[in-house]
């Protein structure tokens, strides 16, 4: 079928991949736009994947204040190149996570370091809910899981659906620039700071 250049146009503008990614998605989609960007993203995941194990060594540090000087974030974005770093585009991407950061206050980075004892209560709090419903102890476990992954979701920052975009996870959103960079790039560290907290998360 016959995609045109303002359909590219238009998922270029929604997702900020090249041009030619672009047309491609909507060929595969037969010209859904919402389809061709969720293929996209997939790919974008996919690329990201296979980059993960490359070298990080530049990137840049972002910080971002709001509420009046009342909460403050900083936040290093790792990547392949000082080339990339230096980029409009990864500067947008350092501050938007920044932000991002400062409204979600993402208690973790992301799975990996939800500590075994936290996860454990979560469960137990959850296997106490679902038994309380009367559920049978043969679905309990699943639902548990369940629940699980809605934690992940609303306490990892890569897991967390993006403040400007909710279609999109942060995960997602660094995966697209993976693929738009052709480089590895990577979420390192954080840390948040709220006026009257007395333990600054980092």
């Amino acid at each position: 079928m016959e995609i045109n250049a303002a359909q590219v146009k238009e998922l270029r503008d929604r997702t900020g991949a090249p041009m030619m990614n672009c047309k491609s998605a909507l060929l595969e989609a037969k010209g859904d736009l919402a389809e061709a960007e969720v293929i996209l993203r997939k790919k974008g995941v996919a690329a990201a994947a296979k980059k993960a194990s490359r070298a990080t060594s530049e990137g840049s540090i972002g910080a971002y204040i709001h509420a009046g000087g009342k909460v403050g974030v900083m936040v290093e974005i790792a990547c392949e190149s000082d080339f990339v770093a230096r980029t409009s585009e990864f500067q947008e991407l350092v501050h938007d996570v920044a932000m991002h950061i400062a409204a979600a206050d993402p208690r973790f980075l992301n799975r990996e370091e939800v500590t075994p004892a936290v996860l454990d209560r979560e469960k137990e709090i959850y296997r106490e809910q679902v038994r309380a419903m009367g559920k049978p102890e043969a679905v309990v476990e699943k639902i548990v899981e369940g629940k699980l992954s809605k934690f992940y979701e609303e306490n990892c920052l890569v897991d967390q659906h993006f403040i400007k975009d909710d279609k999109v996870t942060i995960g997602e959103l660094v995966a697209s620039k993976v693929a738009k960079f052709g480089e590895n790039i990577a979420i390192r560290r954080y840390a948040r700071f709220k006026v009257g907290e007395e333990i600054a998360r980092a």
